[in-house]
């Protein structure tokens, strides 16, 4: 595996990468690339750090939204020479579903529902709410992560080595650019998702509750499978490792 960098309409990209395979790992709030460093291992592919996120650029500017992502996404399959790939995607990493028909196998895993009627949990109610959403971002610590987030330990380290102004700024602007009307009608586009797909779901997932997984595929346009993964929260396979091999098998 080996860290690679590039310029995609004059942004820094980085991107972590494990051999030739198409297989594409997106990741969501508050994560990088390195959260599908254990799924590289198992299935090569390729793991993106989002603008606003780990090593890529983070510029005030920049249009964090459903479809600042989108722009982006077809821009770095097109500057890797990619047509189509297998996809994997987690939380906020949902975004890549609009990548529609150049996805050819999909895995969702606790996946921000692109869907109308979603409520917000919490933590995103109040990073929503100007002052104190920068209150929030302020407080972060490796204790909240870890007592609020329910982030183990270790996950909490990880994410607070690239957790720096931008991406908190970043992270505040995605949210308060994404009105449920917004995740609506980024949700019309969900059936154009022909690909075969496997929604997985945490049983205990305390952001984004499971019966969220079957609207999910209900929504897509080909052949999905929903599976819940006992006992286990927003990261499944930190509780159950079993979820790597199961993801690898599909995309395989």
């Amino acid at each position: 595996m080996q860290r690679e960098r590039g310029e995609i309409d004059g942004l820094p990209v980085s991107w972590l990468r494990a051999g030739a395979v198409p297989v594409l790992y997106v990741h969501g709030v508050p994560d990088s690339a390195a959260l599908w460093t254990p799924f590289l291992e198992r299935t090569g592919g390729i793991a993106v750090d989002l603008p606003g996120f780990g090593e890529s650029g983070k510029p005030a500017n920049w249009p964090y939204s459903i479809d600042g992502y989108e722009r982006f996404l077809h821009g770095f399959l097109d500057h890797l020479g990619l047509d189509r790939v297998r996809l994997v995607v987690h939380d906020w990493g949902a975004v890549a579903l609009t990548l529609g028909a150049r996805i050819e196998r999909l895995v969702a895993i606790d996946a921000l529902p692109l869907l109308a009627g979603h409520r917000w949990h919490p933590v995103a109610r109040a990073w929503r709410t100007p002052v104190v959403g920068e209150l929030a971002m302020g407080f972060t610590s490796g204790l909240t992560l870890r007592r609020a987030g329910g982030l183990t330990r270790e996950h909490a380290a990880t994410v607070l080595e690239h957790f720096d102004h931008g991406t908190q700024r970043a992270i505040l602007k995605l949210y308060r650019a994404t009105p449920p009307e917004a995740l609506a009608a980024a949700g019309r586009s969900l059936a154009d998702v022909r690909a075969p797909a496997l929604v997985l779901w945490g049983e205990r997932d305390r952001y984004l509750d499971p019966a969220i997984a079957g609207r999910i595929a209900a929504a897509l346009g080909g052949e999905t499978v929903v599976e819940t993964v006992p006992g286990a929260g927003h990261w499944p396979w930190l509780d159950d490792d079993r979820v790597i091999e199961r993801v690898a098998g599909f995309v395989q």
